[in-house]
């Protein structure tokens, strides 16, 4: 074992365009408008950094699609997309899903040259973020920031991790108050509502429930 990581599944790149757009709906199906146009933007920032990097691993169609057990509608299925930056695992069961792990990155988060010019990503949720915490007291802020530097990679849960269990951290939100609370619901949807807008509601309503917890 060299630590190298193996895609699953069959890449984008290597579908016929049947099969290409036959994919492509099911994310489609499953993912809302916002979520799709999020996925592609993804995508395309791994075409702005083979361009930097004159990279043979990277390309906009280098992500694998798997289907997990058979598509039905009463036994449990799910299918996933797989890639650099990019990875949504998204499980149904019935007229529920669940969608995690998930992982959305960039590398460009901004594209200033080539193909994507202009491309962003993951903007909306940075400034989220950051209106968020800026909005917390300054002891709320010391305990909901666990670094204030990001000097090495210190990615706790990446490939070869699996079943990693990592302790809570951060503030709770049961210690915030109420327009707090509404603003951290305000921060959640961003990440939500990358679904289909029924599920996310559903999902949402979850949260709320939870929120304490």
């Amino acid at each position: 074992d060299n630590g190298v990581y193996v895609r699953q599944g069959l890449s984008l790149k290597e579908m016929s365009p049947k099969q290409r757009s036959a994919a492509l709906q099911i994310l489609e199906a499953s993912l809302s408008k916002k979520g799709m146009q999020q996925a592609f933007d993804i995508m395309k920032t791994d075409k702005s950094l083979s361009e930097l990097n004159s990279s043979g691993f990277l390309d906009e169609e280098l992500y694998f699609i798997t289907i997990m057990g058979k598509p039905s509608e009463t036994e449990p299925w799910g299918w996933q997309i797989d890639g650099h930056h990019l990875v949504i695992n998204y499980f149904v069961l019935g007229d529920q899903v669940v969608v995690t792990p998930t992982f959305l990155g960039a590398e460009p988060a901004v594209a200033r040259t080539g193909k994507y010019i202009g491309n962003k990503v993951l903007q909306h949720e940075q400034d989220m973020g950051l209106e968020f915490m800026q909005s917390l007291s300054e002891y709320q802020q010391k305990i909901a920031l666990l670094e204030t530097q990001k000097r090495k990679d210190n990615m706790a849960a990446a490939a070869h991790k699996d079943n990693l269990i990592l302790d809570y951290s951060g503030l709770m939100a049961k210690a915030l108050s109420p327009i707090e609370k509404e603003k951290l619901m305000a921060l959640i949807h961003v990440f939500v509502s990358n679904i289909k807008e029924g599920h996310a509601k559903i999902r949402m309503d979850e949260v709320r429930q939870y929120l304490d917890d």
